[in-house]
């Protein structure tokens, strides 16, 4: 016995295989229109993320060893 809800999923499968080569063109423009950054950017971003990162991890560790600290203290 077929049910309705197989049914819809097959004719769903059916329209989204479709429409893959659409999207593929379309990604195609979009990616045209991006503005990738110079190789100097993408070093320099990626610098900065990396020192921001030690430095709150730095940060996030210096509070847990405090409060570490302060524990043992009370106990």
């Amino acid at each position: 016995m077929n049910s309705p809800q197989g049914e819809f999923l097959r004719f769903s499968d059916m329209n989204i295989i479709s429409k893959i080569p659409q999207f593929l063109s379309e990604v195609k423009t979009e990616m045209k229109k991006v503005s990738w950054p110079t190789r100097q950017q993408t070093i320099k971003n990626t610098l900065t993320i990396i020192i921001a990162s030690a430095i709150v991890a730095a940060f996030l560790g210096g509070l847990d060893a405090f409060f570490a600290w302060v524990i043992k203290q009370i106990i």
